[in-house]
């Protein structure tokens, strides 16, 4: 079965998405799909075409046209887009975005007809009402899919219609090679990892672990990835006196994480954007550490308070202050919640279960589709 995977961003960009459509798209491959990527420049310096572990990518200019409203390049773009669906012929498409490559989905849908598989990776409640481009995407699909039932949730309470044709389907990592390391203690080592940008609440950590300091002098933070945001962390960082005591890493390449991850006491998730899942909790899960976030989007689906790590309010910094420093004061219940949240992560978030739900969605919707259109004709 031939597979367009539509996606806003991908490889070399870093974000969560990309991180799961990188492992997956090569293991679909792997399973005897024929997979094709179309997505976004995102004004990078790379080729139109590309190819990914030998799997085609085709890149678009699909934010610039519509920022700049160039009525000639959005009708170009509107052809190259139909051309590739007509030339790939694909038996599904897997659509992983809420941006604006959207559109031209919506616009070509009628240059081939096609079964559409939707996954809401984030979810932006008022960008999915009835008369927006993603509430007319959700309810043109023939299946949407949530990796939450956080997000499920408020999809069915705006798109009530979709509830008869929604699941969630957990996100998924391969579990690393790496064996974990024990939990470092002397001295603590604490870590953030995304993107960043405001939503990730990485000053919320700065500020928590200004307090956190006070108590355990010689721990430390790392703050890795890179992002717009970076300037004012580390700005803050000096205004709290912090310089000795914080690293900012950079980007890291995907295949490091574990190892970065493994040097940590801890993984701290503040974020105050309501995550649909939280892939770095899982990430940290795979390591065995125990994990400090907010309790916001799906982030408790993936993190259990009090057994595979701590939740706290959002925008809380003493909160989030008094739970690290909890991990810290109890170092055998700190390595019990890592234990118990590595085995949580190969039991409910298994690569393997993620494939299995896909690919035998996929195929059900490829089998429904082409039993309504035998119907329609006989």
């Amino acid at each position: 079965m031939r597979i367009l995977y539509w996606t806003e961003s991908f490889w070399p960009t870093i974000g969560g998405i990309e991180v799961l459509s990188a492992q997956f798209i090569p293991a679909l491959q792997k399973r005897g799909f024929e997979i094709t990527v179309a997505t976004d420049h995102h004004n990078l310096n790379l080729p139109d075409k590309a190819d990914f572990k030998g799997i085609p990518v085709h890149r678009f200019h699909f934010q610039r046209v519509l920022e700049k409203r160039d009525m000639g390049q959005l009708v170009v773009t509107l052809q190259q887009v139909a051309k590739l669906k007509q030339t790939f012929s694909p038996d599904l498409i897997h659509i992983n975005t809420c941006g604006p490559g959207i559109f031209f989905h919506l616009r070509t849908m009628n240059a081939y007809s096609i079964p559409a598989l939707v996954t809401v990776h984030a979810l932006m409640t008022n960008s999915c009402a009835h008369d927006t481009v993603l509430g007319r995407l959700l309810r043109s699909a023939d299946w949407v899919s949530t990796v939450s039932e956080a997000t499920l949730y408020d999809i069915r309470t705006i798109l009530p219609e979709i509830t008869h044709r929604s699941s969630v389907i957990y996100n998924g990592l391969d579990m690393p090679s790496l064996h974990p390391e024990p939990l470092p203690f002397e001295p603590p080592r604490l870590l953030c990892l995304g993107r960043v940008i405001v939503d990730k609440g990485f000053d919320q950590a700065l500020t928590a672990f200004a307090s956190v300091a006070e108590r355990f002098p010689h721990a430390r933070l790392v703050i890795a990835g890179d992002g717009p945001a970076k300037t004012e962390l580390m700005q803050l960082t000096a205004e709290l006196g912090l310089r000795d005591s914080v690293e900012f890493a950079g980007w890291v390449a995907p295949e490091k994480i574990p190892e970065l991850i493994n040097m940590a006491t801890a993984v701290i998730v503040p974020s105050r954007w309501p995550e649909p899942f939280g892939l770095v909790a899982l990430q940290a899960a795979q390591m065995a550490r125990p994990v400090v976030a907010t309790c916001v989007g799906g982030l408790p689906e993936v993190v259990v308070h009090g057994e595979t790590g701590l939740l706290v309010e959002k925008e809380n910094a003493d909160a989030l202050a008094e739970a690290i420093a909890f991990l810290l004061n109890h170092p055998q219940t700190a390595i019990q919640m890592g234990e118990n949240a590595r085995k949580r992560g190969q039991e409910v978030f298994s690569w393997d279960r993620l494939l299995d739900a896909y690919d035998a969605l996929y195929r059900h919707i490829i089998r429904e589709k082409a039993l309504f259109k035998a119907g329609s004709t006989a």
